[in-house]
């Protein structure tokens, strides 16, 4: 599928999907977080993708939400149209649920800024490197508002409470290495290259195990957040009674005893 503000590239299992609002820095409108989330749709229903890399092609990650678009709608303010926001900017919201629900593995690689509704989008994905360049601010109180697209709801589970509300009340900028003392970034790299690399093979090390097995770790790990340790246990148990029926179960065994590296099919 052809995006007018994304590149999305497919090799060895791998998709890279590189934002490419470039003369804007990625900021968010309505019609590019529209086309993240139907990225992510094609993207978790194509069974030739296993991992899901998304990266920039700008000089920054995302500068966050597009003020001139947002400062218009909300200059129209009325009663009515204020009650009317949510089903108006549900673009915004789907971007994020979207990353968050596709069943791939989704890999953030940010570089230079990632502001705002940029850090929205990180929280939504799975693992988050970034560049030495790098900075994040989670900006919202510092314009006025309350920051909506799960970001208050998903980072507290990334890096706790109190690193989540430090950000979210003052609104500053913090360096690549704060992120990663913080628990927010996995690895910190010094160039956008070498990041991008360093993606990709984390990206094929996913890919080399068993596609509906890390699809369901997935699910049980999004859905345990949520629940207490028995439901989620119960959660994965009832996963494996599905999965103890696929050839890929049969495969690791099999090639365990052929003593070769397992050729998963995601069946």
């Amino acid at each position: 599928m052809m995006y007018q503000n994304l590149e999305v590239v497919i090799e060895d299992r791998v998709a890279v999907v590189s934002m490419a609002r470039t003369e804007s820095m990625n900021a968010l409108s309505l019609a590019f977080t529209a086309e993240i989330a139907q990225a992510f749709r094609n993207l978790g229903a194509d069974d030739e993708v296993r991992a899901i890399v998304l990266a920039s092609g700008a000089k920054a990650f995302c500068a966050g939400l597009d003020l001139k678009e947002f400062a218009a709608i909300g200059l129209k303010g009325s009663a009515k149209s204020s009650l009317e926001f949510p089903e108006k900017l549900r673009a915004l919201f789907d971007c994020c649920n979207g990353i968050e629900a596709c069943p791939k593995p989704v890999i953030a690689a940010v570089n230079g800024m990632c502001i705002g509704g940029g850090l929205d989008i990180i929280s939504a994905c799975d693992i988050r490197l970034c560049t030495e360049d790098a900075s994040f601010s989670l900006r919202e109180a510092a314009i006025g508002l309350v920051a909506d697209m799960g970001v208050l709801q998903r980072l507290p589970h990334i890096i706790g409470q109190g690193f989540t509300r430090e950000m979210a009340f003052t609104a500053r900028f913090y360096k690549a290495r704060e992120a990663q003392a913080m628990g927010l970034v996995n690895a910190v790299y010094p160039d956008a290259a070498s990041m991008m690399e360093g993606a990709k093979k984390l990206a094929l090390e996913i890919t080399a195990n068993a596609p509906l097995a890390v699809q369901a770790t997935k699910e049980v790990l999004n859905e345990s957040r949520h629940l207490p340790v028995a439901d989620g246990m119960s959660l994965a148990k009832h996963k494996n009674m599905v999965l103890m029926l696929s050839q890929d179960l049969k495969e690791a065994f099999v090639s365990f005893m052929e003593k070769r590296k397992p050729d998963f099919k995601g069946q």
